[in-house]
């Protein structure tokens, strides 16, 4: 069962003096609607499982690898018999290195690994995870700097991997690691500003595109438009906002980049699946009336 659930709220139940949780799970057990504000990978060790999220089901082959981002809700099935392994990590750690939330952003919200979709990078991520839950187990001197290390290698074949299938801008070979290079810092850019009054014009311009070939180019590179990816960076910051209940509605909504409460409110059902106030009653295990 989770340990600590309040509404769908899951506080991750860390290994003491650290960061890291990890299950070597052989319960028959499903876990309910829920989500956390640290990352989650689930790798079936043995056996079918199943996971729903994002309005889809997930079916888990074994040592097929679902990885979900933080703010996920997701619920996950077992089989009769089975065993998987389930790992969470806080990545506040390694927010600071910028590229990790471009790639947050490019994978958001949850991404499936199997070895059609990720022939190369799938055996090396598989063992990766074999090599976390051996070093959790182990509890060795330095093992939090040994498995954070192989997190930070599994998003690095997860980013690689991905901007190499996203080989997609109609421009010359020699051109594509160019246009990759410059879409990640426009990522970048983007999420660093994003409660700034950032336009399509304004940032079009400073990557030194009109804006119909921006506006292209872009949504090639990240699968969303502009404005969709910008109103997924400012809802993310919303999310941190809500969980302080001395921040009211309306002053989340202007310091997450908003300029009305009602575009917030519409924004954040349409990303989210329900409304601000929604979400923190959920966050606090509540549940209240409409208005």
């Amino acid at each position: 069962m989770i340990e600590n659930l309040k509404g769908i709220y899951e506080t991750v139940n860390f290994k003491e003096n650290t960061y890291l949780r990890l299950y070597d799970n052989d319960k028959t057990e499903d876990y309910p609607a829920h989500w956390h504000t640290s990352m989650e990978i689930i790798m079936p060790l043995e056996n079918i499982y199943t996971a729903d999220s994002c309005h889809q089901r997930i079916v888990l082959r074994e040592e097929d690898i679902i990885l979900f981002w933080p703010c996920c809700i997701h619920s996950l099935y077992a089989p009769t018999q089975g065993r998987r392994i389930i790992f969470q990590a806080d990545l506040n750690i390694l927010n600071e290195i910028k590229q990790v939330n471009t790639l947050h952003s490019l994978l958001l919200p949850i991404t499936v690994v199997t070895p059609e979709e990720y022939p190369q990078a799938h055996p090396v991520i598989k063992n990766l995870l074999l090599e976390i839950m051996d070093e959790y187990k182990k509890d060795a001197l330095f093992s939090d700097i040994s498995i954070y290390s192989k997190l930070l290698h599994i998003l690095l074949l997860l980013g690689r991997s991905t901007t190499e299938h996203a080989q997609l801008f109609d421009v010359t070979t020699s051109k594509q690691q160019e246009y990759t290079e410059k879409f990640m810092t426009i990522c970048e850019y983007i999420t660093e500003h994003c409660t700034e009054d950032l336009s399509l014009d304004m940032v079009a311009n400073l990557a030194g595109f009109s804006k119909y070939h921006f506006s292209r180019l872009f949504k090639q590179f990240t699968n969303v438009s502009f404005y969709k990816f910008l109103n997924q960076k400012r809802i993310t910051i919303a999310e941190h906002l809500l969980v302080n209940p001395d921040n009211s509605i309306t002053d989340v909504a202007a310091n997450s980049g908003f300029s009305s409460i009602s575009s917030f409110i519409r924004m954040f059902k349409q990303i989210k699946g329900c409304t601000p106030t929604e979400f923190r009653n959920m966050y606090y295990g509540t549940i209240k009336k409409k208005n």
